[in-house]
């Protein structure tokens, strides 16, 4: 940073310093010459300064006194008696300079709290994102932990496969290894007659030949050999026993990562009884389908005017996740609903009441319903498939698109008071198939 000009008296030589400067005369003076200028001039002093033009008028060249809040001009005497600020209320600048820093003063004290709140606000944004790091750091921490829980149960799984694969290879080698044993002595055996036999076709005097008791006695031999080399007829590695072995290693893996995730996965089957009558139910009570009219008896629980249908049971508790399939076409909605819901009164269409949350899809978009009202969420369907979550104490429905990676849709949250059901809308030739 520069060092400020030094300032000399304009009355001695350029080696005295000034100690003060004339605003009326505009000189700067040393200590002496101020003394002298003070008895003979009531002037007003100054720290010393080599710039005093902006303090005086440039019109007049007059010293600037007074303050024109109209015109927002600082003036000397004759700007205020002549010239364009003629008739303006004035105010003395050293009263005027108060008054404006005495706002300023107010307006500070009005920006402190601001920034008070502004650094509460920022703090507590950096304690969010240091609670976000945390809880990511203790959820990477878990997953890793369950990866290598899962990797351990899939060796053993693998080892306890391989190990019946084995069992099984040794048990039925064994018993290939004892037949042959002995067919080959069977073999031998045979072998040795043969033997016996060639020998005795080679004699030439019939009396001998025919008194011998040996030939007489493999003349009454019969066949010997028996199946038991047969390859059809021999034990096989059971495949059932080795598939099952493996499918209960699975489905205990399974099960213990749904335990770890604190997740179930409910077996959803569709109620025909519900069923609309333009809606097709399957045989497994897993897909749904606009189709023609079927012949069902009317009932109390039936939607008569909506092309809706429940599921059979309702969550009442837990953390629970399911997915459907959508076949793209026409109009699809799926949710959940309190069995309370209107059956026969309601229209027919997809805007349903305050008991159910819902995602609407269709080729154009993809909303969402809640509390009564149907809510635009700038989504276009890029994927037929959708993830269903819900959390049953927490009030938390959740819904994604399960892409390559799965996308978040929205949440609703709500104080559940009663069970849980699954909830389709079909229209236009939509189908909805329960995956999971």
């Amino acid at each position: 940073m520069e060092e400020p000009p030094e300032i000399f008296c304009a009355y001695c030589d350029a080696s005295t310093p000034a100690v003060t400067t004339c605003l009326q005369c505009g000189n700067s003076l040393c200590d002496k010459h101020r003394t002298i200028h003070n008895k003979t001039m009531d002037h007003i002093l100054i720290e010393p300064t080599l710039s005093i033009g902006h303090k005086r008028c440039s019109l007049h060249k007059k010293l600037l006194g007074f303050y024109c809040p109209q015109d927002a001009a600082c003036l000397c005497m004759s700007c205020c008696f002549v010239g364009e600020h003629w008739g303006h209320k004035m105010e003395l600048l050293d009263e005027a300079f108060e008054k404006r820093k005495e706002k300023l003063k107010n307006y500070l004290n009005d920006l402190n709290p601001q920034k008070a709140k502004l650094q509460t606000r920022v703090q507590n944004l950096r304690d969010h994102m240091w609670t976000v790091h945390q809880k990511a750091s203790e959820k990477k921490e878990n997953i890793s932990k369950l990866f290598m829980d899962i990797r351990k149960q899939l060796e053993t799984a693998e080892a306890k496969a391989l190990s019946e694969v084995f069992r099984q290879e040794e048990k039925t080698v064994f018993r290939i290894r004892h037949l042959i044993q002995k067919l080959e002595v069977e073999e031998q055996e045979l072998c040795n007659k043969l033997n016996d036999v060639e020998e005795m076709c080679r004699v030439t005097d019939p009396i001998p030949f025919l008194q011998d008791s040996n030939i007489t006695g493999y003349e009454d031999d019969e066949d010997t050999c028996g199946d038991g080399g047969d390859v059809s007829s021999l034990e096989e590695l059971d495949e059932v026993l080795i598939s099952l072995t493996l499918h209960r290693s699975m489905r205990d893996i399974f099960t213990y990562v749904t335990s770890e995730l604190r997740i179930q996965v409910p077996d959803v089957l569709l109620d025909v009884d519900t069923a609309y009558n333009c809606i097709k139910i399957s045989e497994d009570l897993k897909t749904a389908t606009d189709s023609e009219e079927q012949d069902r008896p009317q009932s109390s629980v039936r939607f008569m005017n909506c092309s809706h249908v429940l599921s059979r049971c309702g969550l009442s508790s837990g953390r629970h996740y399911w997915e459907v399939e959508w076949n793209k076409m026409g109009k699809c909605v799926v949710g959940m609903c309190y069995p309370s819901v209107e059956r026969e009164g309601c229209n027919a269409d997809f805007t349903f009441d305050a008991k159910s949350w819902y995602v609407l899809m269709s080729e154009e978009a993809c909303d969402v319903g809640c509390n009564s009202r149907l809510l635009s969420i700038g989504v276009k369907p890029q994927c037929p498939k959708l993830g269903v979550f819900l959390d049953y104490e927490a009030g938390r429905l959740s819904f994604y698109e399960l892409k390559d990676h799965v996308t978040h849709l929205h949440t609703v949250t709500a104080s559940f008071t009663e069970p849980l059901h699954v909830i389709f809308y079909l229209e236009d030739g939509a189908s909805v198939k329960i995956t999971s």
